[in-house]
């Protein structure tokens, strides 16, 4: 006998139950009647039967001398099984494809179905009973009941490029066993699989259902039927798929690797897991999972932005494709009883449907200004605000926790670091225990020190994302003009940056280097308003955000050693003569910018007058100007300019507190220098030069009004004493690109101490008392998915303003194990980066795109509903604004 049908054939044998009113063939011989009426009388309900290679059964027959027959079924093809390979690769032990060959059979068939009685007389006859039995009933009564002969094979392949793997699947199966077993195949961790049937057809299979696959056998032999795999992260564009099919028609015939057979039909199924990148900016038609986008139902570019990053994270994505509505708390007050949930989850499947048409998302905004109506309407707003909101809402409604504990806070001072986190993080998880805890949430170390009785506090506290800070939005520009008491240099204006939220020691150092200050000196600060000093900044823990941008600032270079000394302060005044009915009237209006200096001896107004004089030495005309008859205010129109807008007269000097002589005073105008007043409560008095000053040995400041004199007027430079600019003035910086910072500059701003807002005060339960503490942020326990937040837009009282700094941020490689105090070793901190959501153009008129990786470093844009590819290499830019990273272990 052949060695193809030796006993070894023995292992591919079945016997299934065979029912007694099942269509029976006739019987060939007398002996096959009687073995087969045995086995009838013993078993009338039920009979096995054996299914054997037809050509083994056919050379057994030939070999016996009573011809043994009985063949009750044959299974037959139209054409040699030549698929040999399939067996190869899955079965390892086997080293023959022959065996494949073998039981494919000749003449058209390809099994024989025989009674136990004429199975097991043949297994007499071999001396062999090697053969395994199956207890299949009811061959014929139940579909999910058969034995297969011929198992559906299906070719599995990332590319044409690639070999495929080949497997043989049951038709019983239905599509949910089917994605398991691809997912196990490719060792992915979703089941996030479409199957398409590509016979002329567009039925689709959905996985949550159990849908069994079609039936391949109730069509004409030949036919192919396309199965097409997608998993998270592939497609397939319609022009790939429309030329994948006129590929196989071309080679109907010679695809044999993809053929199946099963009972006589044949069908060519190939089940594809495509990676290829598409071209061109349109994608339409089958097998383009999440590539959809989402209409702009007017000014909803920001929500569609941070949607489409959302629903490209992983663990949402199976999360919410899952059975998510298990966890929904319908009973959380904080939550919005499911209702948020709900929505977003039926438009997360709606973007990972098959297809590419773009989704309306009218219902989920409708949800969305129900419980957020700040976002009802059509307004533009900011993607990250609705990112905080969505993210906080879908946690609330997602909350596992049903009852939250009452926990009480305990004093953890003197205990270790590790074992107070651990704690406040379980005492979170004990209140907040959702999918966006599991997946986006971390924890950071909150150090405050009491600038005062330097109590520290430490907290342990979640986040959900990071808020980085660009230089620009922690810095503050500030231009102040200093103002020298030696008597030799002219005041001079200096620009800085100070931090936003610091304290006017910040201010004062800074200026202190940029002014090159002494170290015999010491700066004084004063606020500016209508020519007066109006308040001293001497205290140094007060906030620079009491400063507005409108504000105008001096500083005074005081030496040191007179800080015990009283400081005077000369305010200047000037005449004027407007014409009133024909008359000439004189009033005294105050103009410039008042002089500081401390004077140790006060027993006469000489002293006070001299050092006045050496105030006012830099300001002095050159000689050559006043013999050419140079006048100050002729050129310079700042002082008359300024004068015209002061129309109230100085309540602090007039006409009747000078004297009624009024020849007197206009022969003062013209020919003398100046006048000094003391200012006092009960109003201006004359100092006289050789007389003593009547003031308090205890006071510490007193002001003196200074009267100038026409002639004196003429001989200073007055424009230097009156220009003084503002603190900031936005219209007067012109946009010029920035520099560019890198993230981890950003990070390190983030983490770096810095004081408290004066809104944001810390109660130190050592003083009892509200405290501007400074604080200290620190990362301890990094979330799966990261979302880091780029502070690109500032807001103040008077103008709102964006920065365009461009931020180069990593997107293979953000290692964050130096920035993070606590180190797991079980968890990588190293993150991949995988959306972006970007903001274009201004505050007024921006609009809101994304970037999503697609997997394998295909990136595409989403535009509202336009969807398109977009390079590695561009999706850094200065637009970029919140970032999308995810955990990767270390290379």
């Amino acid at each position: 006998m052949d060695d193809r049908f030796s006993s070894e054939d023995d292992d591919h044998l079945f016997d299934l139950d065979y029912h007694p009113y099942a269509r029976k063939r006739p019987l060939s011989s007398r002996l096959d009647r009687d073995e087969y009426d045995e086995a009838d009388d013993e078993e009338t309900n039920r009979q096995k039967l054996y299914l054997v290679p037809y050509r083994w059964w056919k050379e057994t027959q030939r070999s016996v001398a009573d011809q043994i027959g009985g063949i009750l079924y044959t299974v037959s093809s139209n054409d040699d099984y030549a698929d040999s390979q399939i067996v190869l690769e899955l079965s390892k032990e086997e080293s023959s494809g022959d065996r494949v060959k073998a039981e494919g059979g000749v003449s058209g068939r390809a099994y024989a179905l025989v009674n136990e009685a004429l199975w097991l007389r043949t297994l007499k006859w071999h001396n062999d009973s090697k053969a395994s039995e199956t207890d299949a009933r009811n061959h014929f009564v139940a579909e999910d009941q058969s034995q297969e002969v011929f198992p559906l094979q299906i070719r599995l392949s990332f590319s044409p490029e690639t070999n495929s793997l080949l497997v043989k699947i049951s038709l019983k199966d239905n599509t949910v066993d089917l994605y398991r077993r691809a997912c196990s195949i490719f060792s992915s961790q979703s089941e996030l699989l479409q199957i398409w049937d590509f016979s002329g057809q567009t039925s689709q299979f959905v996985m949550n259902e159990i849908i069994n696959l079609p039936n391949i056998s109730s069509g004409k032999p030949g036919k192919e039927t396309l199965l097409e795999l997608h998993v998270h992260g592939f497609f397939v564009t319609t022009t790939e798929s429309n030329k994948r099919l006129a590929e196989l028609s071309r080679t109907e015939n010679s695809l044999g690797k993809s053929q199946v057979k099963t009972n006589g039909s044949s069908d060519n199924l190939s089940l594809m897991l495509t990676d290829r990148s598409p071209s061109g900016s349109g994608y339409r038609g089958i097998g383009l999972l999440s590539l959809t986008g989402l209409q702009n139902l007017g000014n909803t570019c920001f929500m569609n932005s941070a949607i489409q990053c959302l629903v490209h994270t992983p663990q949402l994505v199976d999360y919410f494709l899952g059975d998510y509505q298990k966890d929904i708390n319908y009973e959380n007050p904080l939550g919005m009883n499911g209702e948020l949930a709900l929505a977003f989850g039926e438009l997360l499947r709606k973007l990972w449907a098959p297809g590419a048409v773009p989704v309306a998302p009218r219902m989920f905004k409708c949800k969305l200004a129900k419980f957020a109506p700040q976002f009802s309407g059509y307004n533009q707003h900011d993607s990250q605000e609705f990112l905080a909101f969505l993210l906080d809402g879908l946690h609330e409604d997602l909350n596992r926790v049903k009852c939250k504990p009452y926990i009480e806070a305990k004093d953890a001072e003197g205990c270790p670091d590790e074992e107070v986190a651990d704690e406040y993080w379980r005492n979170h998880l004990a209140r907040n225990d959702s999918i966006i805890v599991d997946v986006c949430q971390g924890q950071y170390r909150s150090t405050l020190v009491c600038p005062v009785c330097k109590k520290v506090s430490v907290t342990f506290d979640p986040f959900m994302y990071l808020t980085l800070p660009l230089p620009s939005t922690t810095m503050r520009t500030m231009t102040l003009t200093v103002f020298s008491t030696d008597g030799i240099m002219l005041p001079t204006p200096f620009t800085i940056a100070v931090p936003k939220c610091g304290r006017l020691k910040d201010l004062i150092d800074t200026l202190s280097v940029a002014c090159s200050l002494r170290n015999d000196e010491t700066l004084l600060a004063a606020e500016i308003y209508k020519n007066q000093i109006v308040r001293l900044l001497d205290e140094p823990s007060d906030s620079l955000a009491l400063i507005r941008d409108d504000d105008k600032l001096v500083a005074y270079r005081l030496p040191k050693v007179s800080e015990t000394y009283p400081l005077v302060v000369f305010s200047h005044q000037q005449v004027e003569r407007p014409y009133t009915f024909g008359v000439v009237a004189s009033n005294w209006k105050p103009f410039g910018v008042p002089l500081v200096a401390r004077i140790q001896d006060l027993s006469s107004g000489s002293e006070i007058h001299d050092q006045f004089l050496k105030l006012l030495s830099p300001f002095l005309m050159p000689v050559e100007d006043l013999v050419n008859g140079y006048d100050g205010n002729e050129t310079g129109n700042t002082v008359n300019e300024y004068s015209k807008m002061e129309d109230i007269v100085s309540p602090l000097v007039s006409d009747s507190d000078v004297g009624s002589d009024g020849g007197a005073e206009n022969d003062f105008c013209l020919n003398s220098d100046f006048k000094f007043y003391l200012i006092n409560k009960m109003g201006p008095v004359e100092i006289k030069m050789n007389k003593p000053v009547s003031i308090s040995r205890f006071t510490k400041k007193f002001d003196v009004s200074v009267h100038w004199s026409d002639k004196m007027m003429e001989k200073y430079d007055t424009c230097l004493l009156s220009s003084l600019p503002e603190v900031f003035k936005p219209q007067l910086f012109t946009r010029r690109p920035q520099e560019s910072i890198s993230l981890n500059k950003c990070l390190e701003g983030f983490l770096q101490e810095e004081p408290l807002g004066p809104d944001d005060m810390w109660y130190c339960p050592r003083c009892k008392k509200p405290r501007q503490a400074n604080k200290k942020l620190d990362l301890w326990r990094l979330p799966e998915i990261l979302v880091i937040h780029l502070k690109r837009f500032s807001y103040s009282r008077f103008f709102k303003n964006k920065l365009e700094t461009f931020v180069d941020f990593p997107i293979h490689d953000l290692n964050l194990s130096h920035y993070i105090s606590h180190i797991d070793s079980q968890l990588s901190n190293c993150y991949q980066l995988y959306a972006i959501s970007n903001h274009y153009g201004g505050m007024g008129g921006g609009h809101y795109t994304a970037f999503v990786d697609h997997g394998h470093g295909r990136w595409f844009e989403f535009d509202d509903e336009k969807v398109f590819p977009v390079s590695e290499d561009r999706i850094k830019s200065s637009a970029a604004y919140v970032l999308f990273y995810r955990r990767v272990q270390e290379a």
